[in-house]
């Protein structure tokens, strides 16, 4: 290594010597500063009194990265997510031992110098100039905390804490002013604290506190003599002394340390002789960070409160802004996950559905009138690992949902009727609702008519040939009658189940618009998300006022300030009637209708089943009067077709929303609403629907009251290859089973 650097053509002892003298001029002790044999050419530029002091020194210390700790809504942790795990500690609850032991084997005169420490630098220079090169550095405690204030503020970013750790003059010269400033302002005992909550010790731990806990398993207040040692020693090199992984030379450190501390009077010779005779006793703790340490199955809800932080604007109105709070941590997140309901939704899951099954099931449940989002799990657990996910079937993409939700079959209709009713239709509305029929030849939507020009005509059917009419409402929405619906969206126009779904917080998966066409606004062939499904049937047991989902109650931070949280934002969507009318409707789909394997003992319950284009989708939504819940089942690349399939260990000749998922919802339901109150639902009266004389069982010969009749067989006449908008059609396949053909793939949507 060459002893002089160009430009100068003095030896590393006359730089250093001028730099000492230019310092002194100065008034200042520019000091602190590691030099290398090269020397410090170049320092001179700013070795005057005046070129000093315009260096600036208001140092902003940031607030330390801490985890952050979410807890359910009776103050049980579910997960701690953190960038950096820390947890600061005031000096009290440090042990004394990790006191001295990080003084003595960093900054020995901590207690006797400044912000520099002349006599360090000169030992340091002597030091250095003798190897030929940079052996050792005079930074005092001071510096280094001014130092670690830098990476600290530069976050993940690289570029930054390479600034923030780059070897030059002018980033020593700033740390000794900024020191300067430091030791002015906080004095010796809160520098120490700082320090040792700022520092790095390895193993993801940041602070004596976390390193406490990962290395020893106890607080930092607890450690003895010799594990304090080790401790300190890691701070010069985490990674070479790392205990977990080099006991060796983790030894030789801590002795090091123990020697130092014998040497500056902390500790007697014998006493340091005992320490480093003991072997290192490591309880290590490993990282438990992020979602996928969550409890009882709530690593997607955890994933979720993430999402809504980093994107609702109530904590911050860029994203940046969000991101840097969240990644500063130090938060504690109060939700409205309800354990019991959680654990009744972990509970169902995993006695319906396999994680190693060739599809997955998805179960959200709300709580009607406030929005609160009481459990959500899914079959696939979160992670990285086989059979894991990380992608939650139960939300939107934009909220790490999958790519456009799930379509949801004949659990749509319920929208329908309402807009119907609530445009004064009785209901007692009839319709021919023949076996089959041709779509209409025009539907009005909110525009332009839809018209059914293609030839051959779209065309559609129901599941079994004794579902013809005529029926009444109450009727056909019991057995899922496709023609009955299909004919009242006739009847109203698209335009206001439009504006019903709009009310209801009804978008698709992708988060937008449904598409004003029959087969989507009458047969659920779009893809919806299930915590979509739950919150919009939620406004049937509210009486017809919806709200918007929240996940969030409170957050606080680690000084106990409150910050504002996003609020559930509810709206009339419909009237009381209206919403009672549907009440009525659906209690009769569990009764006596397809969803008879999904009723609950005991309570009022409602719901609908659905089952959508070749049984690739299967859904159940109900609800009581203060539970919603939506449970799917599928497969997430919408490719399995849920025929002669095994799940859960039982085996399935075909799948229907009232077999598979109602099941689940029965069962997520009990367990979450065990011991709440069962409050009845307000119903209205519906006369039974006018009998002809001649309308006798031969013409209602198994009219639906079987366990199949949810399945929506919208079929076209085989041969029928044109598709509905929107909707692409495998040449020579016969219709679907949702209103649109069979081969739909929902627009060439797919799963993640």
């Amino acid at each position: 290594m060459p002893k002089n650097r160009s430009g100068g053509g003095l030896t590393a002892t006359q730089q250093a010597a001028k730099f000492l003298g230019v310092a002194a001029l100065s008034g200042v002790v520019l000091a602190g500063i590691a030099l290398p044999a090269a020397g410090a050419l170049g320092l001179a530029a700013k070795g005057t009194v005046e070129g000093f002091d315009e260096i600036p020194a208001n140092l902003k210390t940031p607030p330390l990265s801490q985890r952050t700790t979410i807890l359910d809504s009776k103050g049980g942790a579910i997960a701690t997510v953190y960038s950096r795990d820390r947890t600061v500690v005031p000096l009290k609850d440090i042990s004394p031992y990790m006191q001295k032991a990080i003084v003595a084997i960093e900054d020995a005169r901590f207690y006797k110098h400044g912000a520099v420490d002349l006599k360090g630098i000169l030992r340091a220079m002597n030091r250095n100039v003798q190897s030929g090169g940079t052996a050792q550095g005079a930074s005092t405690l001071t510096q280094q905390y001014v130092k670690n204030v830098f990476v600290e503020e530069a976050g993940d970013d690289p570029d930054k804490v390479a600034q923030a750790t780059q070897q030059t003059i002018g980033r020593k010269v700033q740390e000794l002013k900024y020191a300067i400033q430091v030791e002015e302002e906080l004095g010796k005992k809160k520098i120490l604290e700082n320090y040792l909550n700022i520092t790095f010790f390895g193993q993801q731990a940041y602070g004596i506190e976390a390193a406490s806990h990962r290395y020893f398993s106890k607080s930092a207040k607890d450690l003895k003599l010799e594990e304090a040692a080790l401790l300190a020693g890691l701070v010069q090199s985490p990674s070479r002394y790392d205990p977990v992984n080099d006991t060796e030379e983790a030894t030789k450190r801590r002795n090091t340390v123990l020697q130092r501390m014998a040497d500056v009077g902390d500790i007697s010779r014998a006493t340091a002789e005992k320490a480093q005779s003991a072997p290192i006793n490591l309880k290590v703790s490993k990282p438990k960070n992020g979602c996928i340490t969550a409890v009882s199955g709530a690593g997607f809800f955890c994933d979720y409160v993430r999402q809504v932080f980093l994107t609702d604007p109530a904590f911050g109105k860029t994203k940046e802004d969000r991101a840097k709070i969240w990644n500063r941590g130090g938060l504690t997140v109060r939700t409205t996950l309800d354990p019991q309901a959680q654990q009744g939704v972990q509970d169902s899951i995993k006695s319906h559905v396999y994680k190693t099954d060739k599809v997955a099931t998805a179960v959200t449940l709300v709580q009607p009138g406030t929005g609160k989002i009481m459990g959500m799990g899914q079959s696939k657990p979160y992670g990285l690992g086989q059979n894991e996910t990380q992608y939650n079937y139960s939300v939107n993409k934009d909220m790490g949902g999958s790519n456009f939700g799930f379509p949801t079959g004949s659990t749509f209709k319920p929208f329908l009727a309402a807009a119907a009713i609530e445009g004064g239709k009785p209901a007692t509305q009839m319709y021919s609702a023949p076996y089959e029929m041709d779509y209409p030849d025009t539907v009005q939507t909110c525009g332009k008519p839809w018209v059914n020009n293609s030839v051959p005509r779209y065309h559609l059917e129901n599941e079994s040939e004794s579902e013809e009419g005529p029926y009444a409402l109450k009727e056909a929405m019991e057995m899922s009658v496709n023609t009955y619906f299909v004919q009242m969206l006739q009847d109203i126009g698209m335009c206001p189940v439009s504006h019903m779904t709009d009310k209801l917080g009804v978008v698709q998966g992708d988060g937008t618009k449904l598409p004003q066409n029959p087969s989507a606004l009458t047969l659920g062939s779009n893809g919806l998300s299930p915590l979509t499904m739950a919150s919009a049937y939620a406004a049937f047991a509210n009486r017809g006022t919806y709200c918007t989902p929240i996940a969030i109650e409170s957050v606080k931070t680690a000084s106990g300030d409150s910050l504002p949280v996003p609020k559930s934002t509810c709206t009339q969507a419909m009237s009381e009637t209206t919403a009672d009318t549907i009440n009525t409707l659906l209690r009769g789909v569990v009764d006596s209708g397809t969803g008879r394997e999904a009723g609950l003992q005991n309570r009022d319950n409602a719901g609908k089943t659905g089952t959508t284009d070749a049984r690739k989708n299967a859904w159940f939504v109900g609800y009581t009067p203060n539970m919603s819940g939506a449970v799917w089942v599928g497969s997430p690349s919408q490719s399995v077709e849920m025929e002669q399939i095994t799940i859960g260990g039982v085996y399935r000749a075909q799948v229907y929303g009232g077999e598979v998922p109602g099941p689940i919802w029965r069962d997520a339901m009990t367990n979450a609403l065990d011991g709440q109150p069962a409050p009845p639902f307000n119903t209205v009266h519906i006369p039974d629907a006018p009998r002809d004389e001649g309308d006798d069982e031969d013409r209602g010969r198994g009219r639906g009251r079987g366990r199949h009749d949810d399945f929506d067989d919208g079929k076209n006449k085989p041969g029928n290859t044109t598709p509905l908008p929107g909707i692409t059609i495998t040449p020579g396949t016969i219709g679907g089973n949702d209103g649109t053909p069979r081969g739909q793939t929902n627009g060439g949507q797919t799963g993640p």
